[in-house]
């Protein structure tokens, strides 16, 4: 529940650098710098997961990635989608974690400057090393920008690719409720869901702590919410979809896994969920709301409580009451694994409070080329 909630957070990120870059949307310039940041960190809080419960974590290349080894016949199973994610999540990662440093090596060789002026020889030799000794050229910006385009064209594919794997840990099951083909659009769908609502969540209070109001806007803060509009919709066409294929299909196993989510033991959770990702963000169809600072920033929690009331549901309901009876049980978190999921907020909190104090928190190159285009159009209206 946690890992797949943790990957989910870290789509939003990619979606707004890439997909935003390619279609020339200019408001994503104050906004993706934060929101590539949090994808990082929110990937790193997902791959703990599995490696707290792989064990002995000193020999878990052997076991996550097909590495010559000396253990008889350990290997790899290529068809198992646990390692779909390996590769999945880790191509992602590093794409990202490119595509986020290289956003910073001209902010990065800003701050040189004026570390250079102030006299600080070794911050300045620190960003300067960091910044590549980026000299501002013309002929350095036009390579930028070609590379940031062909990574862009490279993350598209992945924020589709990633969470479809992850669907897939449970869409090649046989279990009752998972086995469907819906699972690869409808968890690319809340992912992107959940992130945007966590992008609000972070950007709002960066906003009101670094006095940002010049920068992220309430027009920043309306797009995003219309984004979460599309894709809360998208998320409650697939929830009554689910429902209506478990009608169709006549399967009774099928069926009695969607009855039990609705209305058996863990009916609060179900109900938690459609009342968070379905019911919450279509308030944001009224302008006053979608406009609004608090009740942006209380739905987008709300959104991502709500998310992760659906990976519970899927997860745990179709678990708990499997084809055997003699398998039926109720689940009750240990303090372990609430404390595993509490630790992950502390990376979390801790990584992104680290980026805002040592990095640039907004894209300072991007932003500049808005303001200065920004002026010369208010001086050509006069």
């Amino acid at each position: 529940t946690n890992f797949v909630w943790w990957v989910g957070i870290g789509h939003a990120g990619t979606l707004i650098s890439a997909i935003l870059l390619l279609f020339r949307q200019r408001w994503r310039m104050s906004i993706n710098r934060a929101a590539e940041a949090m994808t990082i960190f929110a990937v790193i809080c997902a791959a703990s997961f599995p490696a707290f419960h792989m064990g002995r974590l000193w020999l878990g290349f052997y076991w996550a990635l097909p590495l010559p080894n000396a253990f008889g016949s350990l290997w790899v199973n290529f068809n198992s989608p646990l390692l779909w994610d390996v590769f999945a999540i880790s191509t992602y990662f590093s794409v990202s974690l490119v595509f986020w440093y290289m956003g910073l090596i001209p902010d990065f060789a800003v701050i040189r400057d004026r570390a250079v002026l102030a006299g600080n020889k070794t911050r300045a030799s620190i960003y300067n090393a960091l910044s590549f000794g980026w000299d501002g050229a013309a002929r350095t910006w036009s390579r930028y920008e070609s590379v940031a385009l062909i990574l862009a064209g490279l993350s598209t594919p992945l924020v589709l690719s990633v969470h479809t794997i992850v669907s897939m840990d449970f869409a090649t099951s046989v279990v009752p409720g998972w086995h469907t083909t819906i699972f690869p659009p409808y968890f690319v769908a809340g992912a992107i869901f959940s992130g945007f609502a966590m992008v609000l969540t972070l950007l709002l209070i960066t906003r009101k702590v670094f006095k940002l109001e010049d920068y992220i806007t309430i027009y920043h803060i309306e797009l995003m919410n219309i984004i979460i509009i599309i894709t809360g919709s998208i998320v409650g066409v697939a929830y009554i979809t689910e429902l209506f294929i478990a009608w169709y299909g006549q399967v009774p196993a099928e069926q009695y896994a969607f009855y039990n989510r609705a209305l058996g033991p863990y009916w609060w959770a179900y109900a938690s969920m459609m009342a968070c990702n379905v019911v919450s963000p279509q308030l944001f169809w009224f302008k006053k709301i979608r406009t609004s600072l608090v009740a942006t920033f209380v739905l987008s929690i709300i959104v991502n409580i709500g998310m992760w009331f659906e990976r519970f549901v899927i997860i745990v309901t179709s678990l708990h009451r499997d084809y055997l009876p003699s398998s039926w049980t109720m689940f009750h978190p240990t303090m372990y694994d609430i404390g595993e999921y509490l630790f992950t907020f502390g990376i979390f909190f801790t990584a992104f409070l680290l980026f805002a104090k040592f990095f640039p928190v907004i894209n300072m190159a991007e932003v500049k080329s808005i303001i200065k285009s920004t002026s010369e159009n208010k001086k050509a209206v006069h």
